[in-house]
Formats: C-alpha cells, structure tokens, sequence
C-alpha cells in the first residue's frame, strides 16, 4: 500500500485510522475517519484498548523524560505494543495517524517528546503511519499543542454550526478551540483561536489515586458533597499562566503544586476545590474568545462529571453542553482528529497555525513512514 499513497491520496475522501494516547494512562483510543483532509465525509468504526496497570506503571516512569534516558525504551515498547493490538483489529484504513504518549513537554525550549516510532506501527500492520505530529511545530517556534483544533473546525463545519462555538476538551489538561465556521479554511487569519486552559482531570484523578486508590472521582460524586475552600481558586487564577496571552500550552504536571494547596482539606473539599479550580480556569479563558461561542461543546472525561459540568455551566454565559448533544463521540474525538490530521499531512496541508500553537505561520508537521 505505501508505494500507491501519493496517488492514493491526490484526491477525494480516503479512510484514516487515527489513535490517542492520552496523560491519564487509561489506554488506546483508536478510530476511523472518512476524509479528505479538508472535509469530513463520515466516521467510521473505534476500538479501545486499555492499559494493564503494569503497562501504565512503566509509561508513568517515563513522564519527564527525553530520548535516551532510563525507562524511555520500555515505555516506548509499551506504546508501541498497544497500539499495534488495536490497531490490528481494523481493515481499510488509507492511512494511519499515530501521536504516540506524550513523556515530555517543553516548547519554550523547542522541544517536546512523544515516545513510540511510526515506522515500526507502518511494518507490522502494513500501512503507511503519519506520526509524530508536534515536533516541527515547536522546532519552529510553536507551542506544539493543541493540534485537535484543525478537527473542531471541520466538526463545526460537519454539524452545520452557522456562528462561533467552542470546543473543550477536559483531558488531564484542559484545552479549547473556538471556531468560526464562517471560514473556508482552519488556517485562514480569525478561523481559530485554541490553547490550554489549565488542569482539569490530572489532579482530581492523581488525587483520588493517591488518598483512595481510586483512579477518578466518579461522577463528581465527592466534589459534589465538599466544598471549594475559601479563597483558594482566587490564589490558583494569579498563577502567571493564567496572564499569558494565547496561543499557550501546559505539560501535565505544570500545576502540581495543587496537592499542596489541598493537603490539609478532607477528600471531599479537596475534590470540590480542584474540580472548582478547573471551571475557574475555563472562565479565565473564555475571557480570550474574540467573541462569546453560541455553544460550549464539552469533550473528554471531565464531560463525565457532573459536579464539574454543572459548575461550568454556572461560570460561562451561554449553553454548555457534552458534544454527544452534536451528534459527536466524545470518547473517540482526539483518535478521530489524529486520522483526519493524518491526512492533511500526507496530502502536504497544515496542521498548525499561528491562532493554535502560537507558530509564525501554518505549518504542516508530521512524519510519513511508509
């Protein structure tokens, strides 16, 4: 199949198989899109497949660390040995669009880390593999993040949206993208606007880890009998995150300092005023949308939480709602994005642009193994 690609690909809509690992360590996210790079024909068939928690355990010994460092290698081997099982249960797939698990994130630097090597996915399953998709951004100045926001453009366009909305994703990090579907295309100047919002699900989980052995505060069952401690989200919202303009982007320990500030409160209220802490963090930067989004599509685990949803609804003017609402799957949107990024990058497209990552000018990153 790889020696047909480029004509393959030339025209129309092919089938991409797009996957997602993400920092909550979870498992494998792995979907199809009918595509051409530009507009979304149809969504196809997923799969997901989890991590064991002895598989989960290597990975996280790896968080933090670069190429070459001790661990990398097993965690990489992981990655890689997942992803090839589900993967594997899939046919028709043009091409495959593979992220990888993010170890390390540190644009300011111009680098970032996403173990796991396409060309050994594009041998063992016989299929042309995009991957890698940050590192060009960041080499050129981009904050390599969020990449989903290509995705919600065509997602807008799709569900027929006629004026701006926004998506956000609730993942161990909180992102957003608001779109105007009005724009012919996701790198036309005042198309996009997307950046990270803050935390939102890593510290509640690492919490509930930590103190009950428990991976996720289900529901928002113990945030909904606590309470948000006085004064705390006013100190969280002076971190100098919160006063950088967008484009910006987190790693997911960058607010660890978290499980101090709620060391000495019971379960309840430290649930309550994380949970607290990330609808405060999305107010903040619904203050940078060039203009109030109609609706607020919720994307992610956080969209499970029905404490956290009812307090963003309390903190944002206008409708919020989970993006099932729009006829999406909110499991499988980053997978989904993965396949149809896949796609732009092989046909020569952006991925990036300055309104998303902060890069000079639309870039297309990525690496083509055949």
């Amino acid at each position: 199949m790889g020696a047909n690609l480029k004509d393959k690909l030339k025209s129309g809509p092919v089938w991409a198989l797009g996957t997602m690992s993400g920092t909550s360590l979870d498992g494998v996210d792995a979907a199809m899109v009918l595509t051409d790079g530009d507009t979304i024909s149809e969504f196809g068939p997923s799969q997901y497949r989890a991590y064991s928690e002895d598989e989960a355990a290597v990975i996280r010994a790896a968080f933090g660390k670069w190429h070459g460092e001790d661990g990398v290698d097993a965690a990489a081997e992981v990655v890689e040995t997942a992803h090839a099982e589900v993967l594997s249960t899939f046919t028709g797939a043009d091409v495959i669009g593979f992220h990888g698990q993010t170890l390390a994130h540190d644009p300011d630097n111009r680098r970032t880390h996403q173990t796991g090597d396409g060309r050994i996915l594009a041998g063992v399953l016989e299929t042309p593999v995009v991957w890698d998709f940050r590192s060009t951004d960041v080499e050129l100045g981009g904050q390599g993040a969020p990449l989903a926001p290509f995705f919600h453009w065509a997602c807008a366009r799709y569900i027929g949206a006629t004026a701006p909305v926004a998506f956000l994703n609730l993942g161990g990090v909180g992102n957003i993208t608001w779109v105007d579907p009005r724009y012919d295309a996701p790198d036309a100047d005042g198309a996009l606007l997307a950046f990270d919002t803050g935390p939102a699900n890593a510290p509640i989980n690492d919490l509930m880890a930590r103190r009950l052995g428990v991976p996720f505060d289900e529901n928002g069952a113990f945030a909904a009998r606590g309470e948000v401690a006085q004064g705390a989200l006013e100190e969280f919202l002076e971190h100098p995150y919160f006063f950088k303009v967008p484009p910006k982007s987190l790693d997911r320990d960058d607010f660890s300092h978290l499980a101090m500030v709620v060391d000495s409160m019971d379960d309840e209220d430290a649930a309550a005023t994380l949970t607290g802490a990330v609808a405060a963090s999305v107010m903040r930067a619904m203050e940078h949308c060039p203009m109030p989004p109609d609706t607020v599509y919720v994307t992610g685990g956080g969209r499970k939480n029905a404490t956290l949803m009812g307090m963003l609804a309390a903190a944002i003017d206008g409708n919020v709602v989970c993006i099932e609402e729009a006829g999406l799957d909110g499991d499988m949107l980053e997978a989904q994005a993965f396949a149809y990024l896949a796609v732009r990058v092989a046909r020569g497209l952006s991925s990036s642009a300055p309104h998303t990552t902060g890069v000079g000018a639309p870039v297309g990153g990525g690496v083509l193994s055949l």
